[in-house]
């Protein structure tokens, strides 16, 4: 954050959790978002980054999305990269907020 009132372009936030299936722990994930447009007053786009550490490797997914009121409806992601498994994986991870505390992600991958 700048300083300034309210959001503005430039501010940052991270973010970082755990992964689960089903309700059973699989991996961690990291995140930081970059405010990039603040207009209208309820409207933001943030650029994110995020990483998603698994068993079996890595996966690094990024892209821009769009948040209105509360927060940011459906996401889709592209990924960019990965390791072990996951290294020459390409496709998308799609997430959808279910609550103001989690996010269900899909992953889409082809290895």
């Amino acid at each position: 954050m700048d300083g300034s009132s309210g959001p503005s372009k430039r501010d940052e936030f991270v973010i970082s959790g755990n992964l689960s299936r089903g309700g059973v722990p699989v991996g961690t994930y990291s995140q930081i978002c970059t405010l990039t447009r603040t207009a209208p007053a309820d409207e933001f786009d943030l650029q994110s980054a995020a990483d998603l550490a698994l068993p079996l490797g890595q996966l690094t997914v990024q892209g821009r999305l769009t948040a209105i009121g509360a927060g940011p409806g459906n996401i889709v992601l592209a990924s960019t990269g990965g390791t072990g498994r996951y290294r020459t994986a390409h496709g998308t991870v799609h997430g959808d907020n279910v609550s103001g505390r989690e996010t269900q992600l899909t992953v889409h991958l082809i290895r």
